[in-house]
Parts: structure tokens; C-alpha cells; sequence
């Protein structure tokens, strides 16, 4: 197992952020606030979240590939059955999930807006 690992945090109402973070389960449990669960969105990607999210009526978060998140969340890289470093690079990622990012949130907000104004 890596020491380190290198994933994607994303807390509600914030830009994802590229961390380095110890690959435990308490660091791991750390960032979303209690027990974990993984989320497979790829054979090599996981988003983790908090178990009792939804319990705890933490906010809500995101949605990623139909799936609704509350609290925060963190993405990471699989290798076999062990956490790993990120599969890509912040820029694919940006790419292959924009709607992370404020900026693209909200030009999808206007672009609906406009639309509905006509």
C-alpha cells in the first residue's frame, strides 16, 4: 500500500481540491466525517463518502453519474483492491467532470436560465 495517495476532495459548495493525503482509513474517515463507502464510478476510480451521509442530513454535495452525494467526498484511484493515486490528471478530470467546478455550475445555470427566458 502507498504511503500517500493523490485524490480529488470536493466539499459542498466548493471547487474540488487535489490533495495528498495519508492512504488510511483514518484519514480517509477524517475527510468525510465518519465510516466510509465506495462508490465504483470506473474499474480504477472510487468516489468515497460518508456512509450516514444521508443520516446525518449532511448538504448536499453533487451528483456524479446519476448517483446524488451529501457531505464530503473524495475521489480516488484503485489498484486491485487498495486505494491508489488519481487514474488521471486535474485537467481530465475537469474534462471528464465539469460540472464539479463552481464556474461550469454556474454557467450551466445561466446557460438554463437563458433558455428558459427564451
Amino acid at each position: 500500500m502507498s504511503e500517500k495517495i493523490r485524490v480529488l476532495v470536493i466539499e459542498p459548495g466548493k471547487n474540488p481540491e487535489e490533495r495528498e493525503i495519508d492512504n488510511t482509513l483514518e484519514a480517509l474517515q477524517e475527510i468525510v466525517g465518519g465510516y466510509i463507502e465506495c462508490v465504483t464510478m470506473a474499474t480504477d476510480l472510487v468516489v468515497i463518502c460518508n456512509e450516514e451521509g444521508r443520516l446525518m442530513d449532511l448538504p448536499f454535495n453533487c451528483e456524479i453519474c446519476d448517483v446524488l452525494f451529501v457531505g464530503t467526498i473524495l475521489m480516488a484511484g484503485v489498484k486491485r483492491d487498495e486505494f491508489a493515486d488519481l487514474p488521471a490528471s486535474l485537467d481530465d478530470m475537469k474534462r471528464m467532470f465539469p460540472g464539479l467546478w463552481m464556474e461550469d455550475m454556474q454557467d450551466n445555470m445561466q446557460q438554463s436560465l437563458d433558455q428558459m427566458a427564451g
